[in-house]
């Protein structure tokens, strides 16, 4: 199994800073329900919604 690293800071309130070997990614919005967005160094955005229970969604997109 590769050795792996993540790591994920709070700046303010409701925004993230996650850092993993290849890139870094800015998360805005979440808590334990409700919209987030997430933009990438790679390009990738991310758009998803946590719902109560098994609903949920994801949309990605490369930029």
């Amino acid at each position: 199994m590769p050795l792996t690293f993540r790591k994920s800071f709070r700046i303010l309130p409701g925004v993230r800073l996650n850092i993993n070997r290849g890139s870094w990614s800015i998360t805005t919005g979440g808590g334990k329900y409700g919209p987030r967005h997430t933009r990438s160094s790679t390009g990738r955005r991310t758009a998803s919604v946590n719902l109560p229970g098994p609903f949920g969604w994801r949309r990605t997109s490369r930029g």
